[in-house]
């Protein structure tokens, strides 16, 4: 087909990448992590993690996971909130060889219990606050290990304990439960010390992620990303962003601001995996929707990019202290997640002088499939532009491609689309046409310079 949205690309932005320069996931990480070994990778609650930091945690939980006995390929669970605790985990999964289930922390039971049975986890990482969940399900499912962990396990001894003190005792964030024979998240950090992780030999076709989608039409379902889907979805974000965050100054570096949870893929990828293939730091917000206490965080440190929602940028806008920062860093602000209204973009602009960059993507594309391009200085209406090594077409209720103009499914051809959805070939066989298309549900229409405009939603919202 004619890729004519490759004439509307910016100066430098290459129209393929080549995820084959990693052998995974895992390959690209620890580059970063000898690369940028004295940099601060991550910030939370004032306490700073380093890429070396992070490299020596990831190892001990990774070398703790492997002296289980699972075997490669075994779903681990995560259910953490935005803390520091959280990417050592997905690291650590991901280098022992294993596959990570993301999950929401504030699933109900029921949700929490079909997550980890249909995906078979046999361990979960989880924060002590939303331990009384698994407490609730455990016996219903697969769970073998359990390391549960607190808000202060990183933050140093004092700060640590206080910090834990007050959720426990003082705000009473943690409900009562019990898990027998569950490690603490910090006795496993110094047992795994004394163990010796074994490197396991992973490629592109390894499971790093069952990415649950929303269950928007049915019953949630885990998408299957490779390690190739989300290695080149990391290659893609960096090719389409890279001209416009630029290098960081001698003796600075880029700096993330990570508000959306990291159990969703927009965070994961655009936030934490793209801030560590960069060497910058990502700011983790354990809870995004203290506006007051975001903007504070806001105002410690020099942002040069923000990921967020259109809701999430339109309590900032709104609040009477936002506009007081300073955005002299800002580079970009990307929004995802939910189409950005037109009114929140130009207030945004008027306070901080950039326009939110509105981009798309799913689940299961890992999860960027298109998006406006970076130096956008104004409200475009249109989710943007296929990103590099992405072919988008209109597709008819047969799953042939339209000619252009007219309206119809949005299909997503690229590296970064799912194998499939995990045990459902049945769902799978509905969503992926034979010539490689992702049948994404939403309508769409493109028009002659190749940016896609969503114009409705085939499937009804549950």
């Amino acid at each position: 087909m004619d890729k004519i949205w490759l004439k509307s690309y910016p100066a430098g932005v290459p129209a393929e990448i080549n995820p084959d320069q990693y052998r995974s996931l895992v390959h690209l990480l620890e580059e970063s992590f000898q690369k940028y070994a004295q940099n601060n990778a991550y910030v939370c609650m004032d306490k700073f993690l380093t890429y070396a930091e992070l490299d020596a945690c990831s190892k001990r939980l990774a070398a703790w996971l492997q002296s289980r006995g699972m075997a490669k390929g075994a779903r681990v669970a995560v259910m953490m909130p935005n803390i520091l605790q959280n990417p050592i985990a997905i690291a650590a999964i991901l280098r022992a060889g294993y596959t990570v289930v993301n999950v929401n922390p504030l699933y109900t039971a029921r949700e929490l219990e079909h997550q980890l049975k249909d995906s078979g986890s046999e361990a979960i990482i989880v924060l002590e606050n939303f331990a009384h969940t698994v407490e609730q399900v455990i016996a219903q499912t697969q769970v073998k290990h359990v390391v549960v962990g607190s808000m202060g396990d990183m933050l140093g001894g004092l700060k640590g304990a206080i910090v834990n003190f007050v959720v426990r005792k003082v705000k009473k964030m943690v409900p009562a439960w019990s898990l027998p024979g569950h490690t603490p998240f910090k006795r496993m950090l110094a047992d795994g010390a004394r163990r010796s992780f074994k490197p396991v030999k992973l490629c592109h076709d390894d499971i790093a992620f069952l990415q649950y989608t929303g269950g928007t039409t049915g019953v949630s379902k885990g998408a299957v990303l490779l390690h190739k889907n989300v290695l080149a979805n990391v290659l893609q974000n960096e090719a389409w962003f890279g001209p416009s965050l630029g290098n960081a100054p001698a003796g600075k570096q880029l700096e993330f601001m990570c508000a959306l949870p990291l159990y969703h893929i927009y965070a994961l990828t655009v936030c934490a995996l793209l801030g560590m293939r960069l060497g910058g730091m990502n700011v983790l917000i354990p809870n995004p929707r203290d506006i007051p206490g975001f903007i504070k965080e806001l105002g410690k440190y020099k942002i040069t990019t923000l990921p967020a929602v259109n809701t999430l940028y339109n309590a900032l806008v709104n609040h009477p202290d936002f506009a007081s920062l300073d955005f002299s860093t800002l580079k970009t602000a990307n929004g995802g997640g939910m189409a950005v209204q037109q009114a929140v973009n130009d207030k945004w602009k008027q306070i901080t002088g950039k326009s939110i960059i509105e981009g798309y993507g799913l689940s299961e594309t890992s999860p960027v499939a298109t998006c406006n391009r970076a130096d956008e200085q104004g409200f475009t209406g249109t989710i943007g532009l296929p990103v590099p090594s992405t072919d988008i077409a209109i597709l008819d209720d047969d799953g042939n491609i339209l000619p252009l103009g007219q309206t119809g499914e949005i299909g997503i051809r690229g590296p970064q689309v799912m194998a499939g959805y995990w045990n459902r070939p049945d769902e799978t066989a509905k969503v992926m046409t034979a010539d490689g298309y992702f049948k994404s549900g939403d309508v769409g229409i493109m028009d002659e310079r190749g940016y896609v405009k969503i114009v409705d939603r085939k499937k009804d919202m549950i």
